[in-house]
């Protein structure tokens, strides 16, 4: 599925970190950063994680909820976000359902080796559930002053 700007947000119940739930029915009428990352404590999904975390207090004066998405399971997330103090929900997709529902989980090409994985990308879904902005193979630098800029203009 080739989600664009506009669209209606696939929905999702997914398990998170600290034993919760989220889903996108639960956070009606409030705006959603979801990005999706490929693995807990690796170099570049960990600086994602702590920038997002670095700007919470401010996505969380616009009322944004902030929610990182990967295959990991809960006590992967639970044990990530204790290690670099994460304020932000961290939600499992162990059959990558929802990676697959928003396009994201995709053939890669490692060496020469091809393999399914998690593509870096962010969703930025307003308060009625319509897909507002979209960043497909995120480059981690920047990119949550980036988010962070475009939800301001919701």
């Amino acid at each position: 599925m080739d989600l664009k700007p506009g669209d209606k947000a696939p929905t999702f119940k997914l398990a998170t970190d600290g034993g919760g739930q989220v889903s996108l029915a639960g956070l009606k009428g409030q705006p959603v950063v979801l990005y999706f990352y490929p693995k807990d404590n690796t170099s570049g999904c960990t600086r994602e994680a702590v920038d997002f975390t670095q700007h919470a207090k401010k996505f969380q004066n616009l009322g944004v909820v902030v929610i990182g998405v990967s295959k990991d399971t809960v006590a992967s997330h639970d044990k990530f976000k204790d290690k670099h103090k994460l304020k932000l929900t961290l939600a499992s997709d162990p059959e990558t359902k929802l990676a697959q529902a928003y396009g994201v989980w995709i053939e890669k090409n490692l060496y020469g080796r091809k393999s399914m994985g998690m593509e870096r990308a962010t969703f930025l879904i307003d308060g009625s559930a319509k897909i507002r902005a979209i960043w497909h193979k995120v480059k981690v630098d920047g990119h949550a002053e980036a988010v962070l800029a475009a939800a301001k203009e919701l």
